[in-house]
Formats: structure tokens, C-alpha cells, sequence
């Protein structure tokens, strides 16, 4: 009798180890187990109850999961037809414009800053190396328009499109004839210089431009234009135009001095920088000694030069400041570091700003680009006019005006080097840590 019970115990355990073994990895976290297992290290019964009790126990749990998996089904069916029957009735009760459509998101359109100059004669390589300073530093897309006489137009086509690539990409280009809409086309052209009365019909011709930055052929950029661009955000609701002054000093200023014809303020503004809402520039009626009802930029200008051209010397510009100085609320007046010329240091160094910050724009009036009489201003403009696009800016442009500058110091703009070179050197660190640091970085 007691091998028989032996034998049964034995074979009862064998069927719980084999029960357990077919439930595989699931069962073994079973919490019924656990229980069983724990009863079993932990109870006194004898092994015959214990066999029996486990058999039970996983019989009734067995049961228990048939009876969950059968009723899986049945409530997810019902709760299915619930939230049909909610859709349904929430889609009726909303009205069928109100409908949720697809939501496509615009891609912000680029910004693009537009500059135009005006070229006759022998400026193209002085046109280029202005053009080729705005795009060495600048952030931004640019559009230039170039106003040229009909023999330049090719070659500017054909020099720009030989640029490379990687330049191409952040400008274009469009090539205009020069054009008078009013008055005697030869009697504008030779106003002052060949051409330069151009720019009194920028907000004419360029019609589809909200604003724009003119410059001289003989103006090149130290750092982005970009920053000069931004300062049309500081206009007020009455100003629409932007210029330096012609000097810092009244005493040695020439309108103070000589001017036979109202100017701007007390020392009269230049115009070989200069920033325009064109937008505004249209829409205004200008106040003038001529017509008490004001009269639209384009139909003031032929009257003003026929009432003061026997009394002007700078042509276009003095027309600008007679028109400022009876609007001078339609003015806002930047620092001289944005249009930085000889007179600037040649009399002595007078443009704080510039003396505080370096020069932002150069503008090499008086030709002093291509002669020996200011030297400072000429190792600037080589520099940049044979600088090979997408060489390093510091070995190849930086250096290379540092280094001849050390020529100049005992000439008058010579001796106050830092003024030349604080705001370039400025200028291409910032462009070397965006093009080059960023991408160096190590991976985090």
C-alpha cells in the first residue's frame, strides 16, 4: 500500500511539471502559480492533498481565462458600437461647412534686399568690385539692379556669369538702359556726373519695388549689408528716405560754406549712400517754394532743376537736399560710418563713429581709388578687387590690407588704421564662425 501511494504521489507531480512546462514563459509569472508554489514551500500537507490542491486550483484559473478570452470579443464589439453610434450623432449635429479640412503650411517667403547703382564710362571694374563687397559679407539674397550705358551692358553679363556657382546662388541681376522720364534726357545725363542723375528716377522706374539701397559705383561694403537693410525698421511713420551727412564739421562743410541754394540741416546730406522706401517715396506730396499744394517726386524734379541749375554744383545731390530741406521730417539721418569718405580723415579725423566701431560702408570719392593721394582707401579697394572668390578671406583679404596698410601710416587716413580695419577684421570673424565653426562641432 505504501508503494502504491509513492506511486501515485510521483505521478501526480510529474503531471503538475509537465502542466507547468506546457504553459511555457507566460505561466511562470502567473500569480496562481506563485500562490501554488508558495503554499507548497510553506504548507505541512502531505504530498498526495498537495498535488491534489494544485490540480484544482489550476483547473478553476484554466476556466477563469477561457471565460475572459471569450468575453474579449463581446465587449470590444460593444464598445465599438458605441463610439459609432457617438460619431454618428456628433457628425449630424455639427453643420457640413464647418467640416475639418487639411491644413497646408506656407513656406515663408525668402526676403530679398535690392541695391542699384548706375554705371557710364570706365566704372565697371569699380561696379564689380562694389558688387562683389556686398555679396562677400552678406546674409541675405540680393537683387541688384545696374543702370549702364548700352556698350557696358554685355560685359557686365558676361563678367557676373562668370562668377561661381556658390556666388551665383546668393544674387541676381537685372541690366537697365539709362532713362529720363522727364525733361531733356543729354541735359540729365550730364548733370554733375555721366549718368548720376539716374537715381532721382529709381521710385519711377523701379515700380514694382518697395525699397531699395542706392550706392555709388566707388562704394564698397566692410560688412553685411544686411545691417544697413535692417535700419529701414527705424524709420517713423513720416520718414522715407535715409543719408549721412556731407560733413561732421560745419566750419570746413562745404554747403555750410558755399551753397548757393537751401540743403539739409547744416552741413547738407550725401547721396552716395542712400536708403529708400520707395513705397513712400510715391505715395508723398512734397512741399517745395514752387507750389504751395506740394507736388509727387516725379513731377518735382524737372521743375526744381530748372529753377536751381544755374545755382548747383553737385548736381543730383544738391537737388536732394533742397528737396529734404523742405521736408526734412521725411528724412532719418544714419552715422558717418556708413558712408565713410575722404573727408572723414583727411581734415583731421572727424567720424567718431567710425573711430568707435571701424567703417561699415567706404566710399572712395575723389577717385581716390585709382590715384596715390589717399592710399588707405586704395589698399582696401585692391584688396577686394582681386580677392579670388572662396579663397580664406583672412590669408587672402584680411592679411593682405593689414600688411600694406603698414605703407600708408604717414599718409592723412593712413594714420588711423584701426578705423579701416576694426569693422572688416569684425565682419570676417563672423563669417568664419558661421561658414566654419558650426560645422566643425562636435557631435553631442
Amino acid at each position: 500500500m505504501r508503494i502504491h501511494c509513492k506511486v501515485v504521489v510521483i505521478a501526480v507531480c510529474f503531471g503538475v511539471f509537465l502542466l507547468l512546462y506546457f504553459l511555457g514563459g507566460n505561466a511562470a509569472d502567473d500569480p496562481l502559480l506563485n500562490e501554488v508554489a508558495e503554499e507548497g514551500s510553506n504548507s505541512s500537507r502531505s504530498p498526495p492533498e498537495l498535488g491534489r490542491d494544485v490540480a484544482a486550483k489550476l483547473a478553476k484559473k484554466s476556466s477563469a481565462r477561457d471565460g475572459v478570452r471569450a468575453e474579449e470579443p463581446l465587449r470590444r464589439r460593444k464598445e465599438g458600437k458605441a463610439i459609432n453610434r457617438a460619431a454618428s450623432a456628433n457628425a449630424k449635429s455639427k453643420p457640413r461647412n464647418n467640416m475639418a479640412r487639411p491644413v497646408t503650411r506656407r513656406k515663408r517667403a525668402e526676403e530679398v534686399m535690392h541695391l542699384a547703382v548706375v554705371a557710364c564710362g570706365n566704372r565697371l571694374d569699380e561696379t564689380l568690385a562694389m558688387v562683389k563687397s556686398a555679396l562677400l559679407f552678406s546674409l541675405k539674397r540680393i537683387m541688384f539692379h545696374i543702370f549702364a550705358e548700352d556698350p557696358l551692358a554685355p560685359q557686365f553679363k558676361e563678367r557676373l556669369n562668370q562668377w561661381p556657382r556658390s556666388v551665383s546662388a546668393k544674387f541676381q541681376y537685372r541690366i537697365y538702359p539709362i532713362t529720363f522720364s522727364v525733361g531733356n534726357a543729354d541735359e540729365w545725363k550730364k548733370l554733375f556726373k555721366p549718368c548720376a542723375a539716374q537715381r532721382l528716377f529709381l521710385p519711377v522706374i523701379l515700380k514694382d519695388v518697395d525699397s531699395l539701397l542706392y550706392v555709388d559705383t566707388d562704394v564698397l561694403f566692410l560688412r553685411p549689408m544686411d545691417d544697413i537693410w535692417s535700419l529701414l525698421k527705424s524709420f517713423n511713420s513720416t520718414q522715407l528716405a535715409a543719408m549721412a551727412p556731407e560733413h561732421e564739421v560745419p566750419k570746413i562743410g562745404w554747403y555750410s560754406r558755399f551753397a548757393r541754394h537751401p540743403f539739409y540741416g547744416v552741413t547738407g546730406v550725401n547721396s552716395g549712400v542712400m536708403l529708400m522706401n520707395l513705397t513712400r517715396i510715391r505715395s508723398t506730396m512734397f512741399k517745395n517754394s514752387m507750389i504751395p499744394s506740394g507736388l509727387s517726386w516725379e513731377d518735382i524734379l524737372h521743375p526744381l532743376y530748372q529753377k536751381y541749375k544755374n545755382h548747383i554744383t553737385w548736381g543730383d545731390q544738391d537737388l536732394l537736399n533742397i528737396i529734404f530741406h523742405y521736408n526734412p521730417e521725411c528724412l532719418f539721418i544714419f552715422p558717418c560710418q556708413w558712408n565713410y569718405r575722404p573727408d572723414h580723415c583727411m581734415y583731421g579725423s572727424n567720424c567718431k563713429g567710425a573711430e568707435e566701431e571701424g567703417v561699415s560702408i567706404l566710399h572712395g570719392n575723389r577717385g581716390v581709388y585709382h590715384d596715390d593721394k589717399q592710399p588707405a582707401f586704395k589698399v582696401v579697394y585692391d584688396a577686394i578687387r582681386e580677392f579670388p572668390f572662396e579663397d580664406n578671406m583672412f590669408q587672402s583679404l584680411f592679411y593682405p590690407i593689414q600688411t600694406k596698410f603698414l605703407d600708408t601710416v604717414n599718409t592723412l587716413c593712413g594714420r588711423v588704421p584701426q578705423v579701416f580695419l576694426k569693422q572688416i577684421e569684425k565682419t570676417m570673424r563672423k563669417v568664419f564662425e558661421d561658414k566654419v565653426v558650426r560645422h566643425v562641432r562636435p557631435h553631442k
